[in-house]
Order: C-alpha cells, then sequence, then structure tokens
C-alpha cells in the first residue's frame, strides 16, 4: 500500500475575503472553489492551487471567524512549504513579499533545498522551497536515509551569518508575480511528534513512505528531524517530523492560524476500501468513506493525534464549474442546495481577482 503524493493540506483562518486577498494576491494562486465545510455549512471553505485545481497544489481552508488562535505543538503541523523553481525566483519572491509589507525569514541554506519563511495574516507558518538540490546530494538514491547526516555548521542556528541572510534579498523591484516565479505545488508538510521511531514505524509500515533523510532540526539540533516521501524524496511528496519528547515542546492547539489537516493522494475509491482494510489490520482506526463531492476521504491520527486524510484523485474540482469558471461562484453539496439563499445570506459574497 502506497500513497502517491501530497493531496492538499487544510488550514484555519479567521476571515474569508482577507485570506482570499493574501492567497490570490499576494501568493498568486488561484481560488479554484468557493465551498462549505460540509460539517460545519455556516462557513466557509476555500481552496487555492493552480489553475486547473491539480491535486498536490492545493490549500484549502476552513473560515472559523469566532475561533481562538491556536498554536503548534506536538500532535499538529507545524508549517506548510510551498515550491518555486530555484534561489533566483525564491529571492524574487523574498523582495516581493517584503515590498507588499510581509516580513521574511531567510533565505536558508537546508542543504537539501533552500527556505524562506513567513506568515499567512492569521499567522500560520509558511515557506516556500527551491526544488533542490534533493535529497541525493549526499546519500546515494538506493541509500537514502541509512543513516544519521548532520547539518554543516554554517547552516545551523548560531553558526549561519544571520545579518548577512536579512540582507540578501533580489536587487531590483519585482512589479508583479511572474510566470517563473509561480508556486508550483505544496513541496512538503512538518509536523511534530514526540517519538523519531515510532513515527517512523508508521510511516514506513502504515502510511507506505520512505525515509529520504535522517537529520536534525537546523534551527535546534537536540531535535530528530525525518523525512519521508516517495522514491528520491520528489517535492509534493514529502511528510518531516520534528521530534520532541514530551515537556520539552507545547502541545497542539486548533485554531486559526494553523492547519486543520493533511491529506495524502491515493487512486480511488476502491483503494481507499483496500486502504481502510490495510489500516484496521495495523491497529490503526480510520473513519468511514465521507463524500467531499470533489473526493472521496477516509480520515485517521498519526501517532501523537496529528490529522491525516487519505484522498482521491477524483472526480476533481470540474464537477461543478468550467475550468473558466473555476472559484467564481459559492458551489454546495446536493444536499444543502435547498439551504442555499440561508447559507448564501450567512456567509455573504467574496471579491475574488478579475471582479
Amino acid at each position: 500500500m502506497e500513497t502517491t503524493g501530497i493531496h492538499h493540506a487544510t488550514i484555519i483562518s479567521s476571515d474569508a475575503q482577507r485570506t482570499v486577498d493574501f492567497y490570490t494576491r499576494t501568493l498568486g494562486m488561484r481560488l479554484v472553489k468557493q465551498t462549505v465545510n460540509f460539517n460545519q455549512p455556516d462557513t466557509h471553505h476555500l481552496y487555492f492551487g493552480d489553475s486547473e485545481a491539480t491535486p498536490g497544489t492545493l490549500l484549502s481552508c476552513f473560515v472559523w471567524p469566532d475561533s481562538r488562535r491556536g498554536n503548534e505543538g506536538i500532535g499538529g503541523t507545524h508549517h506548510v512549504a510551498l515550491t518555486t523553481r530555484d534561489r533566483d525566483t525564491q529571492l524574487r519572491w523574498k523582495r516581493w513579499l517584503t515590498d507588499n509589507g510581509v516580513r521574511v525569514w531567510g533565505p536558508y541554506d537546508r542543504v537539501y533545498f533552500t527556505s524562506i519563511y513567513f506568515n499567512d495574516p492569521d499567522g500560520l507558518i509558511l515557506e516556500i522551497a527551491t526544488r533542490g538540490p534533493g535529497f541525493t546530494l549526499d546519500e546515494s538514491p538506493d541509500a537514502l536515509g541509512s543513516e544519521l547526516k548532520y547539518p554543516p555548521y554554517e547552516a545551523m542556528a548560531g553558526g549561519r551569518d544571520e545579518e548577512a541572510i536579512e540582507l540578501e534579498t533580489w536587487a531590483d523591484p519585482v512589479p508583479a508575480i511572474d510566470p517563473e516565479m509561480a508556486l508550483q505545488q505544496i513541496h512538503h508538510v512538518t509536523a511534530i511528534g514526540t517519538s523519531a521511531e515510532k513515527t517512523e514505524r508508521f510511516f514506513r509500515d502504515v502510511v507506505g513512505l520512505r525515509t529520504v533523510k535522517r537529520t536534525v532540526n537546523f534551527d535546534n539540533p537536540s531535535a530528530p528531524h525525518l523525512y519521508f516521501g516517495r522514491e528520491s524524496g520528489e517535492p509534493g511528496t514529502i511528510v518531516t517530523y520534528f521530534a520532541y519528547q514530551h515537556g520539552e515542546f507545547r502541545p497542539f492547539r486548533m485554531g486559526t492560524g494553523v492547519t486543520h489537516h493533511l491529506a495524502l493522494r491515493v487512486d480511488d475509491q476502491e483503494e481507499l476500501v483496500r486502504w481502510k482494510k490495510h489500516l484496521e489490520q495495523h491497529g490503526v482506526e480510520s473513519s468511514e468513506i465521507r463524500d467531499r463531492k470533489y473526493y472521496k476521504g477516509i480520515y485517521l491520527h498519526d501517532p501523537d493525534g496529528q490529522i491525516l486524510e487519505l484522498a482521491t484523485e477524483g472526480p476533481g474540482f470540474l464537477v461543478d464549474e468550467d475550468q473558466e469558471a473555476l472559484g467564481t461562484a459559492l458551489q454546495l453539496p446536493d444536499y444543502l442546495e435547498d439551504r442555499r439563499d440561508e447559507i448564501e445570506s450567512a456567509l455573504g459574497s467574496l471579491s475574488i481577482p478579475g471582479d
């Protein structure tokens, strides 16, 4: 049993319009679906992605206006990383974001890629990571993850030149997000657990991902940092974990500004049925198969409680809108259509690029 990559990551925000503005106008993503949380239909569920709403490019967002602020911690996600082509496009992103009032940290050398970090309007930690040089930089493809690789001193907290990093950016103003800068897909999602060994067994034996790198947290080298993925750890397939013992890091708290869950891709509903049997054989509880209109999914938890979803590739986001019209109007599941007037009145309308 193998998952085929990341399907989507679902985040939580407090303001629908502000979220649309940030992810479309500041990050250049497309709003590909306006719908509602199927379990809480008085709240928005928004999807952002590429122009075709391709699984793997998708950030979805629950809008919880009255929720308290969440926090990263054990049993939840630390940050979501998006992919850009290379160091040049990454530096253009730094200049673009900074000139648009977004505080940016980095670029930091993570050996296998380079990273900049910033926060969305609700405080969610976002990263823009380069595609390479990749995990085979210091291990052969067949030996990935076979030994612990320590970062070079100059890439770690305390050893790097923070002043030079702060000053490094693209020399000229960036007037717009150009096609070369486009955020191509989710690069990886990083979560926090308590046991590197337990987490590795779960992702290897249960989820079917390969350990592609064993290293330490470059910003806190006392904490192990494991990378799981497919094949050679291609961007779009990678889940990473910091490991902290209980008491060394705060527990995760659900709320705005954090990630609600991470979804991994499987082929179809028949595959989901097989996955449910596979999970049961490994003593992992999972939900019934749930119809999310654009895909079907089952939900489970990692060993520390983080919510994971296995989601099918299809039927996709074109089942109720043409590609040109994606994200332009509120879409509801059939069982909520008779409540459309009530729901639209409660949610209000959104202004989207092109209006």
